[in-house]
């Protein structure tokens, strides 16, 4: 890549972190700018999570490298678990591993270099980056499901988007429509592309005038809606607590809007003849929509898990006579990210964002915490 920043050298706060962790410094490195997190915040109390600082840019390392300028990084609610420390049990139990890290696992942008067994990208192209790096041999990689082979995910365990630069594998690049800005579809790398595999899933068996309930109409809801409509012709209701949200829920081609008040699942009831959705798409999955998910799904119906944040408790004798379906759902595949792609190519699907400057990404991360971003929130270097 060419020169831009210079390291001073050694001799700065950088280069004088704890031995063991990365050290975001050099002599003669070219150097970028990227946000980073130092330490974990487990009540959010703080005012600044990450911070601005100078640190050496991503190097090719594989022949099947591809290191991408970044366009846009989208700001996920994943984020900020990750600053809260929700993922340390499982990414960094010792408390020494995993920081510093720069995260952003949402990230789209144009090539600037490629390994030297890359074939077919150059530099300009515009890319769409899907999060997950696997190594492409192991049984799940070659079924095509990438996200359940052992890798790395940048922006969760190594360092992410939240940067001028990304180094990911040739793997991971989808290629842009020049229809489509990188700074305008970024979200969709995780989003995205969770929520079109959760509507996909449910679409195989959603049949012409049913419902399909979607609990949370924020930055996944409102592209699950879309995908919906664009996909099946059920009956989509939307349940949000939020009158800004449900706003967008309408939108996005919702036919029913229900407050989360407290009466929701009565309300969905009342509208389904007693019987509930045939599938629930639930985007929040904590402070009770699980139960309440669960309640508003007809016997032989479908629960789709997506949002995560409390345990789902149902007596086994209530799955024995219900024949209740609950389902997972993990970002998605590279296939499949392709396919949300045509679909914004062809303005099936539009996202609503929120732009702030690389250098805002603290008063990014609050908004998001306060409830403030209706839709998607990117950083743009």
């Amino acid at each position: 890549m060419a020169p831009r920043h210079k390291s001073a050298g050694t001799k700065n706060a950088e280069a004088e972190i704890a031995d063991g962790a990365p050290k975001f410094a050099g002599e003669t490195e070219e150097m970028m700018r990227a946000q980073v997190l130092r330490a974990y915040d487990e009540k959010l109390s703080n005012d600044l999570w990450v911070g601005e600082e100078k640190v050496p840019d991503p190097k090719l390392t594989k022949s099947t490298d591809v290191i991408v300028r970044i366009g846009g990084a989208g700001v996920c609610r994943t984020d900020l678990h990750i600053v809260e420390g929700v993922w340390k049990p499982h990414m960094d139990p010792s408390g020494d591993k995993l920081l510093p890290l720069i995260m952003g696992h949402e990230n789209a942008g144009w090539i600037e270099e490629v390994g030297k067994e890359v074939e077919g990208l150059k530099k300009g192209d515009p890319v769409i980056v899907h999060p997950k790096i696997s190594g492409g041999t192991c049984l799940a990689c070659r079924r095509g499901f990438d996200m359940h082979g052992p890798g790395t995910f940048p922006g969760l365990d190594c360092n992410g988007g939240y940067a001028e630069f990304l180094c990911t594998s040739e793997r991971n690049i989808v290629p842009l429509p020049r229809t489509l800005a990188p700074k305008d579809v970024a979200p969709y790398a995780d989003a995205g592309l969770t929520a079109y595999r959760a509507v996909k899933k449910a679409t195989r068996h959603l049949l012409p005038g049913e419902s399909c309930v979607v609990i949370g109409a924020g930055g996944l809801g409102h592209i699950g809606i879309q995908c919906l409509k664009a996909m099946c012709a059920a009956d989509i209701i939307v349940v949000d607590k939020s009158e800004a949200s449900l706003k967008l829920a309408e939108k996005s081609g919702a036919n029913h809007l229900m407050k989360a008040d407290g009466n929701e699942v009565e309300a969905v009831l009342g509208l389904t003849g007693g019987n509930g959705a045939e599938a629930v798409i639930d985007f929040v999955g904590e402070k009770g929509t699980t139960s309440k998910g669960l309640a508003m799904t007809r016997p032989m119906g479908s629960y789709y898990v997506v949002g995560y944040g409390e345990d789902i408790r149902v007596p086994t004798v209530d799955m024995v006579i219900t024949e209740k379906n609950i389902i997972g759902n993990l970002v998605g595949t590279w296939a499949e990210l392709t396919e949300l792609m045509a679909l914004a190519d062809r303005d099936l699907v539009e996202l609503a964002t929120t732009e702030y400057r690389l250098a805002d990404a603290n008063k990014a991360l609050h908004d998001l915490n306060a409830g403030e971003i209706h839709g998607r929130a990117v950083l743009i270097p």
